[in-house]
């Protein structure tokens, strides 16, 4: 076999087109201030149900942009959704990311509250960043805790709800939704079972090279 391509540039560049091809060919219609968000998360995980699962509050995607180019701080309830994130575009924006699932305090406070790292590093990230964006791709505990700051006066830049599993996952991200609706706080969430922090952190790098105008491999150094 021998490969089409063999620069990241390219490869991307054509994995995008084959995705906007089958898209329309599935009829699927992805309204244009979505359409780098819903590409990237199918480019991500190659499955096109995201085109249909992924909801977002009223201009989301345009809040989750302004707040990654003011320098936002992103918060992720894994570490891996955060090894994901570009650093390169971070960079460029002035931003950082952090997760706290491994700070000492998280584990203490969640051991003394008998509860999860999850939730303690939510409470955590309310306390220490309220205006962050707050990425989840794992624990749907960590969904209820940030309904719970919202009710309590929690305004997040932006919730990304995309945890993946089948233990209250379906439930949290359908209360996150209509709470983060009901509140004004702009949302991404997939609805349903299926995400993943390799989701979470795939929305936050559409977000992150929309705003950087790094769409395009070649904005990001790429051959």
């Amino acid at each position: 076999m021998t490969p089409q391509h063999h620069l990241p540039a390219d490869i991307e560049r054509t994995s995008m087109g084959i995705i906007t091809a089958e898209l329309a060919a599935r009829g699927l219609q992805i309204p244009e201030e979505s359409a780098a968000v819903v590409k990237r998360v199918i480019h991500t995980t190659a499955d096109f149900d995201y085109a249909e699962n992924l909801h977002f509050t009223p201009g989301a995607v345009a809040a989750g942009m302004a707040a990654v180019r003011s320098g936002v701080t992103i918060i992720t309830d894994t570490n891996m959704a955060l090894a994901g994130i570009t650093k390169p575009g971070l960079a460029r924006l002035g931003g950082q990311a952090l997760c706290f699932m491994a700070d000492p305090a998280v584990a203490a406070a969640a051991k003394q509250a008998g509860t999860t790292r999850a939730v303690a590093a939510m409470h955590k990230a309310a306390r220490d960043c309220p205006g962050a964006v707050l990425a989840v791709g794992n624990a749907p505990t960590a969904l209820l805790t940030i309904v719970e700051e919202i009710e309590n006066g929690l305004r997040p830049a932006l919730v990304i709800g995309v945890p993946v599993g089948f233990v209250n996952v379906v439930e949290s991200k359908e209360r996150l939704f209509a709470v983060c609706t009901q509140y004004g706080v702009p949302a991404i969430v997939a609805m349903g079972r299926k995400g993943g922090s390799n989701v979470a952190a795939a929305i936050c790098n559409a977000l992150i090279y929309s705003a950087a105008e790094m769409l395009d491999p070649a904005a990001r150094g790429w051959q």
